[in-house]
This record gives structure tokens, sequence and C-alpha cells, in this order.
């Protein structure tokens, strides 16, 4: 009750707790009431729902079980929403039905209400993984609208045309299959094609817009989204994601930069990546964007451990992410569907890497007494997602009215409402993650995976010997067990505040407030870009639950557009499968100024005083508009970033 006497007390920024979610503004009335009914939920959680050895190790700081107050709601984490289903018949959220949508405009302020609508039936991240394919029928509703209208106000003009011919005119619209030119239209069809591009632009603004504005999660937050894109070759579909780049190059109303969606840009050789592949310009402007607005990340279809599942000519083969990194394809319980498209995560629960690095560490290097401790917590941790899993498959349909009853998740189109979940919701994953790795080596073997080849090869071992242990677990139950690099928010300083007061102060372990994300190189540690690249790339192929490496740059190379396609370049040479750029965005709202402000505005040549400037940054996998709604671990996190070199 002292907790929550603080909430109501104190401010955000007095209290660490309130800014465990950078997507939660503390201080509002609604976000105060989820942090009370978060709280509540957790203690009901540990006190009536959890075995108590999977409570007494989540209190023990032995491993983090992620999202535990919506543990007794029975919720799954996040979704790849299937639009081409949703739309086709139309949709209903609960208070109405949505016919399907005729328009550009209208396929896209769908596709935000239905990521708001399924954002309600899950505790995670919203995903589209094929936003392009999706909504390429939308252009080319109304590219068919535009191009009868224009004909139309042509004939009321000039007269040009027989009945005859503005009938087989007309016909030959209806039939098209794409956006393209039809005979004896040369002299409005450009309007055409203009106005279209223009309708499509203003779609995607709005899309923007929208999920940056509707608080509609959980009454504080907006939705978690993510939309992945950038392969789909048809015009209109091109028209989609060259649009929906420049809404977020241009940014919100006062330009600035958007905090959703997270844009992912699907990278494919012979699709994108090369000079004279036909989508390679919308490489180019990905690669202008996300100079500019951190976003698009990009996801490497061709990387070995995505190719695999690629089939050509079957887009829900490609590769798409979720949220911070999120990845589901492979699929031990239906291998037939090892597809993206209606399947998410269920849940997942992280381990204590570090703790276990200084148990058997620390000058004795029990390293067998270390993988001993760690399938102990790994079996533990199986256990415990399955015990969740059995609560999640007690829910029934009509508990999830949209994501179950509106047949997004896979399979849950043939359920009624009183039908149960097991069976669908074997479609899913149950994630084991982990965080520290880099702590973990520096207790095991005195340095980090960056500072030393041998600590390079155990840290590899260890994640491999994880994986290995997940693919037993798939076999032994017929789910789909992954291992995820886990993105800690919350949970980053969490664990090392345990350690301290378990351990006290050691150097290169337990001296900083947060224990480093995953598999990730220290942000402190001095090391170029290739190298940095060259040595997380290997923990991607074993992380097959989701993972992401990041590189951290100055102005200078944000404003070089070449420099910052060879880091893409590198990320794909390396066989990165999800990687991103992190440089300073910077904004005064006062004047307006876009790019890097230090102590003064480099425009208005005012300083930081009653008005602060605001600072975008990275904090996981989602971008803050301002670091105040950083806890602080990851504000510390931020201080101790360094830039990864060039050489």
């Amino acid at each position: 009750m002292k907790t929550l006497e603080n909430f109501g007390i104190k401010e955000a920024s007095e209290v660490d707790e309130k800014r465990e979610n950078a997507n939660i503004n503390g201080d509002t009335a609604m976000g105060l009431m989820l942090k009370y009914g978060s709280t509540l939920s957790k203690a009901y959680t540990t006190s009536y729902c959890l075995d108590k050895a999977f409570g007494d190790a989540h209190d023990f700081g032995e491993i983090h079980i992620h999202d535990m107050d919506f543990y007794p709601m029975g919720t799954t984490t996040c979704l790849q929403i299937n639009l081409d289903q949703l739309f086709k018949d139309g949709f209903n959220t609960g208070h109405g039905f949505l016919r399907q949508p005729k328009s550009i405009g209208s396929y896209a302020s769908l596709a935000a209400i239905a990521i708001q609508s399924n954002q309600n039936d899950q505790h995670g991240g919203q995903a589209i993984p094929l936003f392009d394919y999706y909504l390429s029928k939308g252009t080319l509703c109304s590219f068919k609208k535009n191009y009868i209208q224009m004909l139309q106000d042509f004939q009321d003009f000039t007269s040009t045309y027989s009945e005859e011919e503005i009938q087989a005119i007309t016909n030959d619209i209806q039939a098209l299959e794409d956006i393209q030119k039809v005979d004896n239209t040369d002299k409005f069809y450009e309007k055409v094609f203009a106005k279209t591009e223009k309708e499509t632009y203003q779609a995607m603004e709005g899309l923007i817009h929208n999920l940056n504005t509707m608080h509609s999660r959980a009454g504080a937050q907006v939705p978690f989204s993510s939309i992945n894109f950038g392969t789909c070759t048809t015009e209109s579909g091109r028209m989609v994601s060259r649009n929906l780049l420049l809404a977020m190059e241009s940014g919100l109303g006062n330009h600035e930069t958007p905090i959703f969606p997270i844009l992912i840009f699907k990278v494919k050789e012979g699709n994108n990546f090369n000079e004279g592949d036909i989508n390679y310009d919308l490489f180019k402007l990905a690669i202008r964007c996300s100079s500019k607005r951190m976003f698009p990340n990009f996801a490497f279809i061709d990387a070995p451990f995505n190719k695999q599942y690629y089939k050509e000519g079957i887009p829900e083969t490609e590769i798409a992410y979720m949220g911070c990194r999120t990845r589901v394809i492979a699929n031990t319980a239906c291998p037939e569907d090892e597809v993206v498209v209606g399947r998410g995560n269920l849940s997942f629960t992280s381990i204590n890497l570090p703790r276990l690095g200084i148990k058997h560490g620390l000058g004795k290097k029990d390293i067998d007494g270390f993988y001993k401790e760690l399938d102990e917590k790994l079996e533990l941790v199986k256990k415990q997602l399955l015990e969740r899993f059995a609560v999640q498959c007690q829910k029934k349909v009509k508990n999830f009215p949209f994501l179950m009853a509106q047949g997004n998740w896979k399979g849950s189109e043939k359920l009624g409402l009183e039908d149960t979940l097991e069976e669908v919701l074997k479609q899913g994953t149950l994630t084991i993650g982990f965080i520290g790795l880099a702590e973990c080596l520096s207790a095991l073997v005195g340095e980090h995976h960056g500072q030393n080849e041998k600590s390079q090869e155990l840290g590899l071992e260890i994640v491999k010997h994880m994986r290995e242990k997940c693919d037993e677990f798939s076999k032994e139950t017929g789910l789909n067990f992954s291992l995820i690099a886990t993105p800690a928010e919350g949970l980053s300083g969490r664990f090392v505040k345990i350690d301290q007061e378990m351990f006290g102060n050691i150097p290169e372990v337990t001296d900083k407030e947060y224990y480093t994300n995953s598999f990730h190189i220290p942000v402190g540690y001095d090391i170029n870009i290739k190298k940095k690249l060259q040595l997380e790339a290997p923990y991607h192929e074993y992380t097959n639950g989701g993972h992401i490496s990041y590189v951290e740059v100055d102005g200078d190379v944000a404003n070089n557009l070449e420099a910052f396609e060879k880091i893409v370049r590198m990320m794909r040479e390396t066989n990165i499968g999800n990687g991103a750029i992190n440089h300073p965005l910077d904004r005064d709202p006062v004047c307006g100024y876009n790019g890097i402000i230090n102590d003064e505005c480099p425009l208005c040549h005012r300083q930081e005083e009653e008005i602060p400037f605001e600072r975008i940054r990275r904090i996981t996998g989602y971008l803050v508009g301002t670091l105040d709604r950083f806890n602080n671990a990851k504000l510390a996190e931020v201080r101790d970033r360094v830039k990864h070199g060039k050489n």
C-alpha cells in the first residue's frame, strides 16, 4: 500500500515505478489509474495465480515474468494482423459493423482502427506484416474511381468520345489489376495518377497522426504499433510504401518526429537492395527517412535464418517483426503454417544471466556449475510459461471480441463465442528471454564479448545452449518455444538493483544502474560500427523469438546518406536479421528547429530554460519524445551511450 500511496502523492519524476513504461504519462489521471490497477493485479497474480516457486523466483530476481499484471486476464502479447482477411467482408469493433473499405483513405483509417481495437485484447504490440500488399488494394480502388471520374469530366468538357468508347474505356479501367494507363486516355492519365498519389499521401499522413494521437491502449497509451513494408512491386503497392515514407519524413503537425508506428522496411536482394531492383528507389527513400526520423528500422529477408522460411511468390513467408523485436515464423505445432500472418507471441519470461555469472564466476570460473543452474532456470521458466499457457487456453473467444471473435488470430475464425482457445493458441510462441550477457561474461571470465575473443566464444556457446533447450522444449511439448533477446525497459534496472543489494558493487557487473540489453555490447564500450555488427550478428541466428542490433552515430553521419546506407549494407553483409541506427533527434518547440541541439538552439539561439528542448531517443525499440519519461535505469543508459566509430 505504501507504493500506491507514493503513486498518489508524488510526481512521476520522483517515483521510478511511474516511469516503468515510457509510453505512459504517469502524471495523468488515466496513467495513474493504470498504475494502480497494474500494481494491484501483480500482487493478486503473485498471491493467487502463480505457483509459489515461480513467484519466488520472480520476486528474488532470478527470472522476470513480463506483463505479470495481465496474467489473470489470459491475454496474449502481440499479433501480426491480417488486414486482407479483416477487410474482405468488413468487421465489427463491438459497437457497429464496418463495411469493406473502398478507397485508400478508408483503408488507412480502418487499419488504424484495427490496430486500436486489437490492442485492447492484448498486452503487447500490434503489427501489420504486409502493409504495402494489403493497402495496395485501397490505392487501386481510389485510382479506378479517380480514373472514371476524370474520364467523365474530360468528356463533359470536350465531348471527345462516343458512348461506346466511354463504355469500353470504363470497362478497361474496371478490369485493371494494378495502376496503369488504359488506351485512349493519354490527355488526362497523369492527372489521375497525381490525384491518387496525393490521396495516398494524405491517407498515410492520417494513419500516422491517428497512431500518435489515439490514446486508446489501457486508457493512457497510444497503441504500440509496427508496420512492415517495402517489398510489394505493384505500382499500387509501391505508391503505398513511397507515401508512407514521405509522410513519416514530413512528421506530425509541427513537423515533430512521430513516435509510432515503428516502421520496418523489409530488405530483399532482387527486390529493393541493389541498383536495378524495381523497389531500389524505395530503399533509397527509406535510408533518407531513417536518417531524419530514426524510422524505418531494417529487416533482412536474406539473412540465412530468415531466408530459410521464404517461399518465392508467397509474401506471408517474408520475415516481419513486431514492436521492439519480436519474431514469429517457425511452427512446431503446425508445420504447414510457417507464416507470419495471424500469429504472435503468447508470453515471455526472462532469465537474469548476470546473477548466474556472479554465483559461478568472480574467480571461481565454475562453468559446469553455471550451465547446471542455467538449465534449472530454463526448466523453471518452461514450466511457468506452460502454467500461463493453461490460463490462456481456458479463456473463451468471447473474452477477446476483436482478436478472436473477428478471426484475427490464426484459426480463430473457425471457433464459436463459447469455445476455448487451446487449439488456436498453439499457433503462438512461448518465449524465454535473457538480459545482461555482457555482465554475465564479465563476472564469469573477467571480460565481456566486446573485449575478448574467448568471451565472445563463450557468449555464443551460452546463447546457443539456451536456444537448443528451447528447441528441446518444442519437441517435448509440441508447442512453439523460442528464445528472445529481451527488450528490457523496466527490467534493465530491476535485476541490477536486487543484485546490488545481494552482492554489492562489482566492477563491470553491478556498478551501473542497469544491465545491458540481451546480447548487446555494453552501450558505453568504445567500438567501431563494423566490429559491433560482426560481434552481435551471430546471436541473431540463435534468438529465433526476436532480436535487433543498434549502432549509435553522430549527427554528421545521420546527414550523410552515403555513410548511412553503408551501415545498412554492413548489416546485410554481417547477417543481421533486424537492425536500426540511432542518432540524435532534437527539436526546439519554440521556433520549430529540427536537428542537433546542444546548449543553444542553432536557429533562434535561445537556451534551454523554462521551455525544454525535445530530445527524442530510442528506449528499447520505440522512440520517446521526452527524456523525462525514461526510468532511472534507462536515463543512466542513455547518458552512458557512446557513438560507434566508423573505423
